[in-house]
């Protein structure tokens, strides 16, 4: 199964939902695809589509699914990739009125150069990266969140 996650911005990513349904059109995508598409309305007689997913779903989800293409948001590529999926990002882009700005680049290409992801900057590189993702594999995310809290916290203390 592939899961598609859009977030929950409130813009859409049509751009996105339309490259995988020519995927799944020219049968490159063969596995069922499970679409939380946040705002992006979008209808698929083969993709199962939810605007919003509670987390405990959309971790059993996660779990369940051999790739998870995503939007560039943090959360939406740390919570696959802290289980060790392989995910494929493609950022929301400014000029089609889908982010407020173009940071989702930054932090897809931050994420593809760590090998954590396949990142992608255009949607019609998604076959390209569909392809590489057969193979990919991804290196092992580690949080540093408890590193920065304890740096934090001995700043406090130590005031």
């Amino acid at each position: 199964m592939i899961l598609v996650l859009l977030g929950t911005q409130n813009n859409s990513f049509h751009r996105l939902l339309e490259e995988i349904q020519e995927m799944v059109d020219k049968e490159i995508i063969k596995d069922k695809v499970v679409v939380q598409a946040g705002y992006t309305q979008f209808s698929s007689k083969n993709m199962q589509i939810f605007d919003f997913i509670p987390l405990e779903k959309m971790s059993e989800l996660q779990e369940q699914a051999s790739l998870i293409i995503t939007h560039g948001g943090v959360g939406s590529i740390i919570s696959p990739i802290t289980k060790g999926k392989k995910v494929i990002a493609v950022p929301r882009l400014h000029k089609y009125s889908e982010h407020v700005n173009d940071h989702q680049k930054e932090i897809i290409k931050t994420f593809n150069d760590n090998g954590f992801i396949i990142g992608i900057e255009n949607v019609e590189d998604l076959e390209e990266a569909f392809r590489k993702s057969q193979y990919f594999k991804p290196q092992k995310y580690e949080s540093n969140t408890q590193n920065i809290i304890k740096i934090v916290q001995d700043f406090i203390d130590n005031d």
